[in-house]
């Protein structure tokens, strides 16, 4: 599995409209409606409105990673907080991921 250790982690609240968007559009979308630095050493999650698709972003001095991890039979448990960013520990990021809620 890809591990991330050593970063802070944003989840953006909402779904994304159009999944196809590429590093541009996240990017801007964590600049523009999470307020953050896309450049900072971080993990932007988003995720699409079935929430069975997550895309991962992160800056390194090189340049961006895009992720995308799809699950064939089930969803994502994207948190509930009424904030627009919710900040996780890298360990609750690898938990999420691995499908735990």
């Amino acid at each position: 599995m890809f591990r991330l250790d050593s970063v802070r982690v944003y989840l953006h609240r909402g779904p994304i409209d159009d999944f196809r968007a590429g590093i541009n559009s996240l990017t801007a979308l964590v600049e523009q409606s999470m307020q953050l630095d896309p450049f900072t050493r971080a993990v932007f999650a988003f995720h699409n409105r079935k929430r069975n698709r997550v895309k991962l972003g992160l800056y390194e001095r090189s340049g961006f990673w895009l992720l995308l991890k799809r699950l064939e039979a089930d969803h994502f448990a994207w948190p509930r907080r009424k904030q627009s960013v919710i900040e996780l520990t890298t360990e609750q990021l690898h938990w999420f991921l691995a499908g735990w809620s």
